[in-house]
């Protein structure tokens, strides 16, 4: 399908702009921010938080330590955005980074991109942080890079690294279902992943742990940094929240690792503490 094409079916589907952004504005709406099975894990992806601070709070002691979770900026980032024309309503995708990528360096926490299709879409963030750059010399970025075969990533390293001071796979992005007609994505194995870290001199974050058979690859590549996520539960994949997820399975992943962070639902300084309390390193 040519891009034009694509467009042109999904301009009028995009961000219905919530107040408070839950999943039920956009349920189904992909393109646009709304995910699979009618924003089922998106939702529960939200509500998740409050359910198990719920019942921590049950234990009074457990309440306070919540409450008492210093939050230090730097270990609070945006997430990696893209598609801001097919999702989010923007008439040019190019106007989306700079002012996002600003006001996340003007609040004091960490900044992450992503890539997509076209190629340009990389482009604009990493652009938009070296503009940053000229008034911010120490201005660096979490780069998350989907899973493309390893030789458009080597390409794509190369061009992010002089601003990454992560770079990781968003490993369940094949899943996404916008993607599978403008792109040849696929699922990583230990020896692909292996081979990228090759290329890589800063930390490697496999993203999208959420399955089983995530977690066995984390055992086998042990890559720096585990980021838990279901794709905002945009995506196929397991039912379930990342919540639940890093609950379950957090302190046995730090075995494999150096630092667990955790993305999807977080809405409030309550569930960035939450999270902490959970072991999280950091949160998008």
């Amino acid at each position: 399908m040519l891009y034009n094409d694509y467009m042109q079916q999904v301009c009028n589907i995009l961000c219905k702009q919530c107040t408070v952004c839950m999943g039920f504005g956009c349920i189904g709406e992909m393109p646009g921010m709304g995910g699979v099975n009618n924003n089922e894990n998106f939702q529960l992806n939200c509500k998740a938080w409050k359910e198990i601070r719920s019942q921590i709070n049950e234990n009074e002691i457990s309440k306070d330590k919540i409450k008492e979770i210093k939050i230090d900026k730097k270990n609070v980032y945006i997430a990696p955005v893209t598609g801001a024309e097919q999702n989010i309503g923007y008439k040019n995708e190019e106007d989306f980074y700079e002012p996002y990528v600003t006001s996340a360096s003007k609040a004091g926490i960490g900044i992450s991109l992503g890539d997509g299709y076209p190629d340009e879409k990389l482009q604009f963030g990493i652009n938009a942080v070296k503009n940053l750059q000229k008034t911010k010399s120490d201005a660096k970025v979490a780069v998350f890079l989907k899973p493309y075969p390893n030789n458009v990533l080597f390409e794509r390293i190369k061009y992010c690294e002089d601003v990454a001071e992560i770079i990781g796979n968003d490993i369940d992005a094949y899943n996404i279902a916008t993607m599978r007609n403008v792109a040849h994505l696929e699922k990583k194995t230990a020896a692909s992943i292996a081979e990228l870290r090759k290329r890589i001199r800063v930390p490697y974050a496999l993203k999208g742990v959420f399955t089983q058979e995530d977690i066995e690859l984390v055992k086998e590549t042990l890559p720096d940094i585990v980021v838990i996520s279901n794709h905002g539960g945009r995506i196929e994949t397991e039912k379930g929240s990342t919540a639940n997820f890093l609950k379950q399975h957090g302190k046995m992943l730090k075995n494999y690792c150096n630092q667990i962070w955790v993305d999807g639902g977080i809405r409030s300084r309550e569930d960035i503490q939450t999270a902490f309390f959970l072991g999280a390193d950091k949160v998008m």
